[in-house]
């Protein structure tokens, strides 16, 4: 029998899939990308609030936080054309209803190594006081999307990946000591099928859709149908991002693909839920209701009075993918499932951007076990 047609098919162009066949094809022959959308970072590598995490987000995962410190220098200097720094980051201690008191986030920064001081008074006399504790000015950056798809598409070049868009994975399964994909483009609605010695499900909250059509059993996983409300902000927060923690609050961010901010609200961003017991994707990139923009502004408001100046301009819609261990604690570990169903199938997800450093370091672990060639 033959070789296989590529050493590795990898299901999903986003982030974590481009990084990742980028990464395969520095030591495997053939490595094929396939993505189902007209350009590769579309989705939910897209729809998000374009922070680079320096860990203060998570006060109640040490773990999660340690690894965001250990990623935020990397992914900076990696993707250095893609980051935007020229705004001030201040994180604000709810007073109420927080999981974290002001020394006690003061307290987890230090033990995490995360820089921060007290915010100018002039920042700090934004927020109601009677609602808000204290204000800190910290380290934290974001990042343009477009401009790092463009690095991508020069990274996956550069490796001489194969790329294929419109096309989408309809299923795997075994075919002798190498799996098969049946791929279907969209522009002409045509089949094929294409055999690998790996595949790598990165499809994020399509994972369990492809594993369903390949008849194999689904990943315990938790989605949301998700809206992040872009706006203009008043004046006093152009330059600016804000989050206040660590409950049901909100983040303000600037989201400089589309030189706007996003304003995110732990109550209102996510319209509803469902498990794994629950199938298809009925969200995908359209809103699954009225946007809750003004029920997200009108509470932020109420920590930040000048947030009720901001105006409306669009809305991200996604579904946002959660592993269910995560809700307790709000920690934000890879998924890296290994022969998932099928031998040398394995399901990969990450939840946030900068986690993509812990797949690739799983990537080279198991080939220096000799697991992976």
């Amino acid at each position: 029998m033959g070789g296989p047609d590529y050493s590795s098919i990898v299901v999903g162009g986003g982030f974590f899939g481009a990084s990742l066949a980028a990464h395969l094809a520095g030591f495997q022959e053939r490595v094929l990308l396939v993505e189902r959308e007209p350009a590769l970072l579309q989705r939910a590598s897209y729809s998000n609030q374009a922070r680079v995490h320096n860990g203060y987000h998570y006060p109640r995962s040490l773990l999660t936080a340690l690894r965001s410190r250990m990623n935020f220098d990397r992914f900076v200097d990696t993707y250095r054309s893609a980051i935007v720094n020229d705004f001030a980051k201040y994180y604000a201690v709810g007073r109420v209803f927080s999981s974290v008191t002001a020394a006690q986030f003061k307290a987890f920064c230090e033990r995490i190594g995360a820089p921060l001081k007290p915010a100018p008074g002039a920042v700090g006399r934004l927020f109601n006081p009677d609602l808000i504790e204290a204000v800190f000015e910290v380290r934290e950056y974001a990042f343009d999307s477009s401009i790092l798809r463009q690095e991508m598409d020069r990274q996956l070049d550069r490796a001489r990946v194969e790329v294929r868009l419109q096309c989408e994975a309809r299923k795997v399964r075994s075919a002798g000591q190498h799996l098969a994909v049946t791929l279907r483009r969209s522009t002409t609605g045509s089949e094929d099928e294409l055999t690998a010695g790996r595949v790598f499900n990165c499809t994020y909250s399509g994972i369990n859709e492809l594993l369903r059509a390949s008849e194999l059993p689904p990943l315990s996983l938790k989605f949301e149908a998700t809206e992040m409300a872009l706006v203009h902000p008043p004046k006093e927060l152009e330059q600016a991002g804000i989050t206040v923690m660590c409950g049901p609050f909100f983040s303000v961010m600037p989201f400089p693909t589309r030189k706007a901010h996003t304003l995110s609200h732990v109550r209102y961003t996510p319209h509803f839920s469902w498990d794994v017991r629950a199938g298809g994707d009925p969200v995908g990139k359209g809103p699954p209701g009225p946007s809750r923009f003004l029920h997200m502004v009108k509470d932020a408001s109420r920590y930040l009075p000048c947030l009720s100046g901001s105006r409306y301009v669009d809305s991200l819609w996604e579904t946002k993918t959660i592993l269910p261990a995560s809700e307790a604690d709000d920690s934000r570990p890879i998924l890296f499932k290994a022969h998932h169903g099928l031998k040398n199938l394995f399901c990969v997800m990450g939840g946030k951007i900068d986690n993509v450093f812990d797949v690739l370091q799983e990537i080279d672990e198991m080939r220096a076990r000799g697991e992976l060639s």
